[in-house]
């Protein structure tokens, strides 16, 4: 096993465990030196980094590219790619991707999706590479769901989401990102789980620890913040103020 990854499952039950998102080498190398535990270079980079509505318009070619960046930066924390949308849509075709990341030099891949995908995780894990699976809500879905809503807020749902935990961990995968899932549903996803859990939008505490992006968390793209992120920074309005003081201070050649 992944050295880095014995360490992230040895963390669990003795401190949360920190996974942030990242998608180029300077923002990567300042998070793997402030000692983050996992960087995600997660498919949200289309919508903070390259301007798309959604991560559905995210191609392999823009994850492998980010992937590369990140993979040069980070010399401690545990490299995680995420899989975009119809890259995994088969076992076979998730392994060939998968193939494809590890080529970048991160660490292990990622995929959205519980029971509905463990074949493709366990062919995935069965190659030798490790997979962070994603359940709850899943915002490659976004289209077909019509937006972004809670999971979990029935029986039913939450029946459904312990289903899929079950799944992905039974397929290998080392750990789990439960997205935007009621409270109580991702408590008793994480007490039943067998495998550390990894919580966004479900709740402070409630998972074995919590994954944030990276934009969010140093107030760098101010246009949309979520509600369950309180920014620790505001670089948007210093990146602006040290443009417009540089630009103010300019003078005209000969004077």
């Amino acid at each position: 096993m992944n050295p880095k990854i014995e360490k992230i499952l040895s963390l669990r039950g003795v401190r949360p465990i920190a996974e942030i998102t990242a998608y180029d080498y300077p923002n990567a190398r300042l998070a793997d030196e402030a000692g983050i535990d996992m960087i995600l270079v997660g498919d949200s980079l289309g919508m903070v980094v390259m301007g798309y509505p959604d991560t559905t318009h995210v191609t392999l070619e823009d994850m492998l590219h980010h992937g590369r960046m990140v993979a040069r930066a980070a010399k401690n924390a545990l490299v995680i790619l995420d899989m975009p949308i119809h890259t995994f849509d088969t076992p076979q075709q998730a392994l060939e991707t998968a193939r494809r990341m590890m080529e970048t030099g991160v660490d292990a891949v990622k995929l959205e999706g519980g029971a509905d995908k463990e074949e493709h995780i366990r062919a995935i894990v069965d190659a030798g590479i490790p997979v962070q699976a994603h359940i709850g809500l899943l915002p490659q879905k976004v289209k077909e769901e019509g937006g972004y809503h809670m999971k979990g807020k029935t029986d039913e749902e939450a029946a459904a989401l312990l289903r899929d935990m079950q799944a992905v961990a039974r397929a290998g995968a080392f750990s789990v990102v439960i997205e935007c899932t009621r409270k109580g549903a991702a408590a008793d996803i994480t007490a039943a789980s067998p495998i550390p859990t990894i919580g966004i939008g479900a709740g402070h505490g409630t998972c074995d620890g919590e994954v944030c992006v990276f934009h969010d968390l140093v107030g760098g793209f101010p246009w949309f913040v979520p509600s369950f992120i309180t920014p620790k920074a505001n670089i948007a309005a210093e990146i602006t103020r040290a443009i417009k003081e540089w630009s103010a201070e300019l003078t005209m050649p000969g004077k």
